[in-house]
């Protein structure tokens, strides 16, 4: 029987070159359900989001956000159930240091 564990699979500010932020667990699937995207400045600014499959890199072909544009101070909600396999991945970038924090949650099927 699989069990379903509630997670917080990030939360914080991805660097300004594409980075590993949260990677599916061995013998794991993770299904990835909200996003939460808050610019912390008073100037708008650009996150780039991959779910990546094993084994590849981040790239246009993987991206789920590419430079997205979050409004100064603003915060935008994303809910969606997308699946990541066992060795699969989230990458993400931003366009300015520091702006944007970012929240990612989801559940882990063991």
């Amino acid at each position: 029987m699989a069990v379903y564990t509630p997670k917080k699979l990030y939360v914080g500010q991805p660097g300004t070159t594409a980075t590993t932020i949260y990677t599916a667990p061995a013998s794991t699937s993770t299904i990835v359900k909200n996003i939460l995207m808050t610019n912390t400045t008073s100037t708008d600014a650009t996150i780039t989001i991959s779910f990546v499959p094993s084994g590849g890199t981040a790239g246009t072909t993987n991206r789920v956000f590419t430079g997205y544009t979050v409004k100064a101070n603003d915060t935008v909600a994303v809910d969606l159930s997308s699946v990541l396999s066992t060795s699969d991945f989230i990458s993400a970038l931003q366009g300015t240091s520091g702006a944007i924090t970012i929240y990612i949650s989801g559940v882990e099927v063991v």
